[in-house]
Formats: structure tokens, C-alpha cells, sequence
């Protein structure tokens, strides 16, 4: 149960004064009755409620999937740069989602938000050993040598040893190489530091795959669409 001109704020429908002025005027109607007190307690998940005529659709929770532009931080705020969450409609933002883990300013691709912190525990937790799967472009050429020190554990420049991870070639000269990387850890510019361990650099890298979603190849970078049901069981799953 929560009060009512709590429910309606947190549903983006004004503050709790306007809320207020709202529920005086008899414009809300909680399962057929016309609220008068805006501290009535409500359990907004069995009750229909009604705001000037529209009923509302109440959510605790709130999962979006994005293709994160370069040039945008993973974080709720940020004195200098654009963040994700400045690329969220209002009726989204009012939730309060939260990147779950990050992606360089430079890495674009697939990038999770929610507010349920229990599922962004569960993501972000090595323990858990959830896959990421980044595709990314090298600048030498990478061979089997490679291959064989990812799968032992990479030893970053700071001397902490990654966890195992797989390195499948796609294409490999002289010239540079594709690769897809698969991680279940998320250290600070992983990809890029692992890389650069081998004497090689990262010149792209985009996150194709996170727990079992891939990537909606529909979203143009910086758009992002809310998250199905089956979606979602995936990554409880």
C-alpha cells in the first residue's frame, strides 16, 4: 500500500502539491469512487485508478534496452557530458533507471537500465558468470597465441588476472582483425586494457550480447525500447 499522491508523482502525473490540487477537484477515481484524500493508501497493483478519465498503468519497475551512442557516458550524471539518461523520454526518466554496469564513453552497442537493483546485482555480479559478448576491430593482426592467453586469463597493467575469456576470431592479417570477445566481468576499459596486455589496440568496440539479449539491430544508436516480458525472464533466467 502507498499513498496516493505518492503513486501519482512517481507516475510522472505532477508533484505532490499539483497531485494535491488534482484529487481536490475530483478528477481521480480509485476503483470507481472519486478520491478526496490525497494520503488514501492504495495498492496501485490490484486497484484501478483513474485520472481524468484515463486509467493508468502502474510499474514498479522499469527495464530498457539502448544502443548507446559514442560520445555518451553510462551514468545518471555528469558535470561535462551527455549521458544516457539525458537520451530518455520524461515518462521514462521519472523512474529513475540506472545503467546496468557501463560502457566507455568511445563503446557503443548494447546497454541495459533499470531501477530493480536486485536484477542489476545479478548482471553485474561475476559471480553469477553472466556473458557479454562485445564485437570489436584490432588494430594487428591477433592469432591463436591470443586465443590461448585469453582463455588462461588475461594479467591487466594494475596485476589483477581476469576471470577466463573467449576470443573467436572472425578475420585476421596484417592489416588489423575482427573479433568477438566474450566476458563475464565488466573491469574498468576491459576489453581495451586485455588488448592492449597482447601489445595490440582496440579501435572499435561495440557490445552485441548481454545475459542472453542480443542487441535490437532496429535501434539506431541512441534509441532504445522497453523491454518484453520474455526479455526480461531471460535475464532473471
Amino acid at each position: 500500500m502507498e499513498r496516493l499522491d505518492k503513486i501519482l508523482s512517481n507516475l510522472g502525473y505532477g508533484s505532490r502539491k499539483e497531485i494535491k490540487a488534482i484529487i481536490k477537484k475530483g478528477l481521480v477515481k480509485i476503483d470507481g469512487e472519486i478520491a478526496k484524500d490525497n494520503s488514501l493508501q492504495v495498492d496501485p497493483e490490484k486497484s484501478q485508478i483513474i485520472i481524468n478519465g484515463e486509467e493508468i498503468i502502474y510499474k514498479k519497475y522499469i527495464y530498457l534496452m539502448m544502443n548507446k551512442p559514442a560520445g555518451v557516458v553510462s551514468a545518471t550524471f555528469d558535470k561535462y557530458d551527455e549521458t544516457i539518461i539525458d537520451l530518455l523520454y520524461p515518462e521514462d526518466a521519472i523512474f529513475e533507471p540506472f545503467p546496468v554496469g557501463r560502457l566507455d564513453k568511445d563503446t557503443v552497442g548494447l546497454l541495459l537500465l533499470t531501477n530493480d537493483g536486485e536484477l542489476n546485482h545479478k548482471l553485474i555480479s561475476p559471480k553469477y558468470h553472466v556473458d557479454k559478448i562485445y564485437y570489436a576491430k584490432i588494430n594487428k593482426e591477433v592469432n591463436e597465441k591470443d586465443v590461448e592467453a585469453f582463455e588462461k586469463g588475461i594479467t591487466l597493467d594494475d596485476g589483477y588476472k581476469c576471470m577466463s575469456a573467449k576470443l573467436q576470431v572472425l578475420s585476421s592479417n596484417n592489416e588489423g582483425s575482427e573479433v568477438y570477445v566474450t566476458l563475464q566481468e565488466g573491469k574498468y576499459h576491459q576489453v581495451k586494457r586485455m588488448f592492449e596486455s597482447v601489445d595490440k589496440k582496440v579501435v572499435y568496440l561495440k557490445r552485441i550480447e548481454f545475459g542472453g539479449l542480443s542487441l535490437d539491430e532496429t535501434l539506431e544508436e541512441g534509441e532504445y525500447r522497453e523491454l518484453s516480458e520474455e526479455e526480461i525472464e531471460v535475464l532473471r533466467g
